[in-house]
């Protein structure tokens, strides 16, 4: 099964340790039904308001870093705590959601729970809350630092120009020069030419 219900007790081996607490409030006060989930390519979490006899759902990847899975689960609290107050009301990551979480946010940041370079990016995101993490470079990088190493996976701004790598599905690239804020990359077997992310995670061929 790709989804698992998350015991509150095992929530310590994806959470930082200081942060626990304050979660398992915030989860048994709204009756939120947590899984942990496979890693999902698009997503990183995902949440689905109370409906008839279901609960508040939200899922989280589980391959995420403590710090990527807290900053994830906030995210998606903060879509609760809009529902709540808002119903279907509003847009999804329109000024409401930004505000709900740019509060719960502010309040694990005075928990002092985040290393110093993390929290220097999310006290800027405060301002103005991007979407998704994922849209997020600046906070992609420095979160990229605290996962666990795998060999041969790097981001794509530390590869030379002219080196190859591989993404899923084995499809080849050729990294190429940066144009603007993206990478030029030319895959090989077709010789189209694709725009990365810098931050996007590739595998380095040797």
């Amino acid at each position: 099964m790709s989804k698992q219900e998350a015991p509150l007790q095992q929530l310590k081996t994806y959470l930082p340790e200081e942060s626990f607490d304050a979660v398992v409030h915030y989860l048994q006060h709204y009756k939120v039904h947590l899984t942990i989930t496979r890693e999902r390519a698009t997503v990183l979490g995902d949440y689905r308001h109370s409906h008839l006899d279901k609960n508040h759902r939200i899922s989280v990847n589980g391959n995420l870093n403590k710090y990527s899975f807290l900053i994830t689960l906030l995210h998606e609290l903060a879509h609760l705590f809009t529902y709540e107050r808002f119903g279907h009301r509003v847009q999804a990551h329109g000024a409401e959601w930004k505000n709900e979480y740019s509060k719960i946010l502010a309040q694990f940041l005075l928990k002092k729970i985040f290393p110093a370079d993390i929290e220097k990016v999310l006290l800027k995101t405060l301002q103005n809350p991007a979407a998704s993490s994922c849209a997020d470079e600046s906070l992609l990088r420095v979160l990229h630092k605290y996962d666990e190493k795998k060999e041969g996976v790097q981001l794509i701004e530390l590869l030379t120009p002219g080196t190859l790598f591989k993404i899923k599905g084995d499809r080849i690239f050729r990294r190429e020069e940066q144009v603007r804020k993206r990478i030029r990359c030319v895959e090989i077997k077709t010789g189209k030419v694709y725009l990365f992310s810098p931050v996007y995670e590739v595998i380095l061929l040797s």
